[in-house]
């Protein structure tokens, strides 16, 4: 192996080698705790020290970093005290994720390191957003974020490259091509000669790195970074190098032919360092023997601190509260009694407009959002007041959008993305599910994430844009769910979704953009999440509903003034008011549920169980769910309203009341 010294003082030399040493010696001793059943798992990075080394020490320490679970040497290079990772190994409360997360599952914004997930691709779209957030605060800084060639054929790698180049963002994206993704070999994986082929079909520069030698990977970052700083721009690399430990150790490498570790094992980017430094005449044996002693003494006290530590304890309040951060509501009243009569579609935009003037750093993302305004032209004439910087047209690609939003929000911005219509998030499910929903309980950080879903049936759209899919995420801890009726609701609700640091999924049933009108002060306010509003009161049935139920519960109650109800519109599905429900059922005696989504698994299921399990006794009557059928929606109008639970919500009703 050449090494080109180049103008690297001593000092540096011997700090990219203690660099190197620090996380081999600790990987070391983990795989005999491993052993010793003292920690859980271990994915080995042996072999691939000169990457994670090399590439943290070109960075600064303000700049972000975004490794994977074979770089322990970031984690080193970035000087985390030992006893914190050890305790994170072993689920100790000192650890970063409280116990609530394993091995390299976490970030740190001390240390300004964002952690994997295991689903592997987010991530990338993550470091997108975080430069995003560098670039237009005019910051000269790089984002490095580390993947495996494995994850190279996950969609969200090309989305995330397609991004960083339309944007031109300056992120560093760092393949680490060991030759297996887990134990499948390159060759069954992709079909180019060199992954760093690909950044071609982006239009970004590529480079090609001998990632076993720690001054080759050092000084080709370093000038990059330098590079990057002054001229923003994302670079893919691909450094070459091999593991030589199993995926996980578990694994082992039965997988792998003698040959091969064979010929890798003679390419040990230690090894053959420390030769050349012996050789050169810049370190002495009696050195090195000393730099070890040093770690291992370092090593063996911060394990000792976490293995003193006691084991850690659950408290159900405590692990209830932190999956979500703190949100102080501010009830902020309109400055004026000024009204004016604004359609549902018209309200969020202005609430959007407002947020936008109140929060300079709140970024809109989505499909045609910028000059074309949207497909519901929600943000039209945005771009004159606050620049395409500011209101972003995306390419199609949602998962890669949500992961930039995280982005944003880690690097301390606020994000709106507007899915085109909710049947899209699909696409960008992983990421709000698995990231933004897990993120604060894992490692308290917060999402500060509001993604618009305009959404239902009723307007003839078809099986692709017309579902109501509250669902999926009401089942998710950590999301919030709100689904507004009226457009005085959906303005306010709408500024404390973007006010709250938690992911916020904002449901807008698009029947009603233009259907349904009512007053709405002028002035920026807010409306609190979790509280219910009681639209008609009666003492013979409790009707519980929300989005385009609402408007279907009052047209039927107004068909049959004979049946005295309460009518409850929910507004947010997460939190849920309970005690409004409650309180009702109470007094009623009987509960109808009104949901638009398909009856299986939706909104309705719960609220019905958390009845039968706290108000059994006060009921006089089953309590009853009507939604539509269980088929995907319609295109035809005389099918859809077959589908739809209008009609049947009149005859089930009035099968209630008369029970």
């Amino acid at each position: 192996m050449r090494y080109h010294v180049g103008n690297l003082e001593q000092e540096k030399l011997l700090e990219l080698y203690k660099g190197m040493l620090k996380p081999r010696m600790i990987e070391e001793k983990m795989l005999i705790l491993l052993r010793q059943g003292k920690i859980s798992k271990w994915f080995s990075g042996i072999g691939q020290e000169a990457i994670s080394v090399g590439v943290t020490h070109a960075l600064k320490t303000s700049e972000y970093i975004l490794p994977m679970h074979r770089n322990l040497g970031v984690f080193t290079s970035r000087n985390i005290p030992l006893h914190r990772l050890f305790a994170q190994w072993q689920g100790k409360q000192s650890g970063f994720t409280q116990g609530r997360d394993r091995s390299f599952h976490f970030g740190t914004q001390e240390y300004k390191i964002v952690g994997m997930i295991s689903h592997l691709g987010p991530q990338l779209g993550v470091a997108d957003g975080i430069a995003l957030a560098d670039m237009l605060r005019r910051k000269k800084r790089v984002t490095a974020v580390f993947t495996g060639e494995g994850a190279t054929s996950e969609g969200d790698f090309h989305e995330a490259l397609n991004v960083a180049s339309v944007w031109n963002l300056p992120v560093l994206f760092c393949i680490e091509n060991n030759g297996y993704g887990l134990s499948t070999p390159t060759n069954e994986q992709y079909n180019c000669e060199h992954l760093a082929d690909r950044a071609k079909g982006y239009g970004i520069e590529s480079r090609i790195i001998d990632g076993n030698n720690i001054l080759e990977v050092f000084a080709k970052v370093d000038e990059l970074c330098k590079a990057i700083r002054r001229r923003p721009r994302p670079v893919l690399l691909e450094f070459k190098t091999f593991r030589m430990r199993g995926h996980e150790e578990a694994s082992g490498t039965k997988y792998v032919p003698d040959k091969l570790m064979k010929e890798w094992a003679k390419k040990d980017p230690i090894a053959n360092y420390e030769a050349f430094l012996l050789e050169e005449g810049l370190i002495s044996q009696e050195v090195i023997d000393a730099i070890k002693d040093e770690i291992s003494e370092e090593i063996n006290a911060n394990l000792q601190m976490a293995f003193d530590e006691s084991e850690i304890s659950s408290d159900e309040t405590k692990e209830l509260k932190e999956v979500y951060h703190d949100f102080d509501y501010q009830i902020i009243e309109p400055k004026s009694n000024t009204k004016e009569e604004l359609r549902f579609v018209d309200a969020i935009s202005q609430g959007l407009e407002q947020s936008m003037y109140r929060h300079n750093e709140l970024i809109i993302m989505g499909q045609d959002v910028a000059e074309y305004g949207g497909v519901f032209k929600i943000t039209e004439g945005f771009v004159p007041k606050f620049g395409r910087s500011r209101v972003r047209n995306t390419p199609i690609c949602e998962s890669a959008i949500v992961s930039t939003a995280m982005g944003l929000s880690i690097n301390g911005m606020k994000a709106v993305v507007e899915m085109q219509f909710a049947d899209f998030v699909s696409s960008g499910f992983n990421p709000i599910v698995n990231y933004l929903a897990k993120t604060h309980y894992r490692w308290n950080e917060k999402a500060d994430v509001v993604i618009r879903m305009p959404c239902g049936g009723g307007v003839g759209a078809g099986p692709f844009h017309s579902q109501t899919n509250e669902a999926w995420f009401t089942k998710t801890p950590g999301l919030k769910v709100v689904y507004p009726a009226f457009p005085d609701d959906a303005k306010g609700l709408l500024n404390t979704a973007i006010n709250d640091p938690n992911p916020v999924l904002f449901f807008e049933h698009k029947g009603l953009y233009r259907s349904v009108k009512g007053d709405v002060p002028t002035d920026y306010y807010t409306l609190p999440f979790g509280k219910a509003k009681l639209l008609r009161k009666g003492d013979a049935i409790t009707v519980v509903t929300y989005g385009a139920g609402v408007h279907w519960a009052l047209e039927t109650l107004e068909n049959h003034p004979e049946i005295d109800a309460d009518l409850i519109d929910l507004r947010t599905l997460q939190p849920l008011d309970t005690e409004a429900i409650y309180d009702s059922v109470k007094k009623t005696g009987k509960l109808i549920i009104l949901q638009e989504d398909t009856l299986f698994g939706g909104i309705a299921s719960d609220i019905s169980a958390l009845v039968m399990e706290n108000c059994f006794e006060y009921l006089d009557a089953p309590v009853k769910r009507v939604g539509s059928l269980e088929t995907p929606v319609p295109f035809a109008k005389a099918l859809e309203n077959k589908y739809l639970p209008k009609s049947r919500f009149a005859s089930e009703l009035l099968e209630l009341y008369h029970y």
